[in-house]
């Protein structure tokens, strides 16, 4: 049994996992928030710092990766109280600027543009989908 196809797959499927896992350690904002959208929520605002080739747009200027994950982690934290859900987070968090109400932007290497809200929708709908 502990050499079989089946139990090999399991342990590599939990050491996947901890491996994906282990870089949301360092978040511990929300403690209110279900464990589950918690780690929804540090998965998106780790999203965003992995697109080290992309620009977030706020406000008409363009911030690195690192910079907006950092900014949406402090705008989060100050706003927690407020969050029931990963899908809060992005709604009311993660889209727009509460100062000018413009849309955050994702300015991609080609050029390309996205709305940050388009974006992290389509990473949470992979998040939440099943077998994942």
């Amino acid at each position: 049994m502990a050499n079989s196809p089946t139990h090999r797959a399991l342990i590599q499927r939990l050491v996947l996992t901890l491996f994906l896992l282990l870089p949301l350690a360092p978040f511990v904002a929300a403690e209110d928030l279900p464990v589950t959208e918690k780690q929804k929520i540090e998965t998106l605002i780790n999203q965003v710092k992995s697109l080290k080739d992309a620009k977030f747009v706020r406000n008409g200027r363009s911030y690195s990766a690192d910079n907006a994950a950092t900014f949406l982690k402090g705008k989060w934290d100050a706003n927690a109280a407020d969050m029931t859900s990963a899908q809060d987070f992005v709604d009311r968090i993660a889209s727009f600027s509460g100062t000018s109400g413009k849309p955050y932007l994702i300015r991609f290497q080609d050029g390309k543009e996205i709305k940050c809200r388009d974006y992290l929708l389509g990473e949470l709908k992979r998040i939440e989908a099943p077998g994942l």
